[in-house]
C-alpha cells in the first residue's frame, strides 16, 4: 500500500516538474529573452528623439528581424543612446543608417537599419553615425493645426 501512494506522489511530482520546466520554456521564448549570454554583435545609435521605442523592440534590414534592442539611456549630450545586440554573421557597415519606424499607423516602433555600401564593417561596441529619429505624429499634427494660413500658403508655394 505505501509502495503505490510513493508511486503516485513520484508521479505527480515528476508531472509537475515537466510542467513547471514547460511553462519557463515558453516564457523565455515568447519573452525572446536571451538565458545564455548575449551573442552578436553590439553596436550604438544615438536619437534626439526615440518616440516610444522600448527595450527588447526588433531590430529589421530589408523587414527582416536581425536583432533586438537590449538597453536605452540618456547620453551626456542628452541624446538617447540606443544599444543594439545584433544576430552573429549580420555585418553592418559603417556608413549603415539607423531609423526608428513604425509599424502600422499607430503600432509598436522598431529599428530599421538601412545597409550602406561600405566594405568595413562595424565591431562590437561601436556606434552607427547616421540616424533618423522617430517621426512625431502628435508635433506634425499641431503644427499643420495651429500653424497661420499664411505660413500654410508660403509652404505649399515652396512645394511648387
Amino acid at each position: 500500500m505505501e509502495d503505490r501512494k510513493y508511486y503516485i506522489e513520484l508521479s505527480v511530482g515528476v508531472f509537475m516538474l515537466i510542467g513547471i520546466l514547460c511553462l519557463a520554456y515558453l516564457s523565455i521564448k515568447l519573452g525572446k529573452m536571451e538565458v545564455m549570454g548575449n551573442r552578436g554583435t553590439l553596436l550604438c545609435a544615438k536619437f534626439t528623439n526615440i518616440g516610444g521605442l522600448k527595450e527588447g523592440a526588433s531590430v529589421e534590414i530589408a523587414g527582416v528581424e536581425v536583432g533586438r534592442v537590449k538597453d536605452i539611456t540618456l547620453d551626456k549630450d542628452y541624446q538617447a543612446k540606443v544599444w543594439l545586440l545584433i544576430k552573429p554573421g549580420v555585418n553592418i557597415q559603417k556608413d549603415a543608417i539607423a531609423a526608428i519606424k513604425t509599424k502600422g499607423l499607430i503600432g509598436e516602433k522598431y529599428v530599421e537599419i538601412t545597409p550602406g555600401a561600405s566594405e568595413q564593417y562595424l565591431k562590437s561596441g561601436q556606434c552607427i553615425v547616421q540616424t533618423q529619429s522617430a517621426f512625431n505624429l502628435e508635433d506634425a499634427i499641431s503644427k499643420m493645426i495651429f500653424s497661420s494660413p499664411s505660413e500654410k500658403d508660403e509652404e505649399s508655394l515652396e512645394g511648387e
